[in-house]
C-alpha cells in the first residue's frame, strides 16, 4: 500500500511540473534580455536612464546590484506606478531578468519606455561589475530602542 501512495505522489509531482513548465511557457515576455555591452552603453546616458531593481533587499546586498537604482519588489511595482518617472528609459533588475522581464512587461504595458532588462548575477558572470552593498552596522542603542518599557 505504501508503495502504491509512493508511486502515485511522484506521479502528481511530475504532472504538476509538467504543467507549471508548460504555463510558464505560455506566458513569455516581450521585454528584451540585455547584454553586458547593450546595459553598459545605456549606463553611458546614466542622466536619460532609471534602473529599477525589483529583487528583495536581502538579495541586492548578498548578491550585489548597481550604484544608483531605486528598489522596487515586483509585487508592489503596479501600486508604485505613480512614483516612477515617465520621461526616462527605463531598465529592471532582477537576479537573471526573470522578474526583471515581468517588471518590464508591467511598465510597458503602463506606458513607460522601456529598453529591457538584465540579471545581476548574469551581468557579472558576463565580466559586469556589480556594487556590493555592506549594510551599515547596528547601533549600540538598536536593542534598547525595541525593549518595552518598564
Amino acid at each position: 500500500m505504501r508503495k502504491l501512495m509512493l508511486i502515485a505522489l511522484l506521479a502528481a509531482a511530475a504532472i504538476l511540473g509538467q504543467q507549471a513548465a508548460t504555463a510558464q511557457q505560455g506566458t513569455k515576455s516581450q521585454s528584451k534580455v540585455l547584454t553586458r555591452a547593450e546595459f553598459d552603453d545605456l549606463l553611458t546616458k546614466s542622466d536619460q536612464l532609471l534602473l529599477i531593481d525589483v529583487r528583495r533587499p536581502d538579495e541586492v546586498t548578498h548578491i550585489g546590484g548597481f550604484p544608483v537604482y531605486l528598489s522596487v519588489q515586483i509585487g508592489d511595482l503596479e501600486k508604485e506606478l505613480a512614483w516612477i518617472p515617465k520621461d526616462r528609459l527605463i531598465v529592471t533588475v532582477s537576479n537573471q531578468a526573470h522578474r526583471g522581464a515581468a517588471a518590464a512587461d508591467i511598465l510597458t504595458k503602463n506606458g513607460f519606455k522601456v529598453a529591457g532588462t538584465i540579471g545581476a548575477e548574469t551581468y557579472e558572470k558576463a565580466g559586469g561589475t556589480l556594487t556590493k552593498i555592506v549594510p551599515p552596522p547596528p547601533t549600540a542603542n538598536a536593542g534598547a530602542q525595541n525593549k518595552p518599557a518598564q
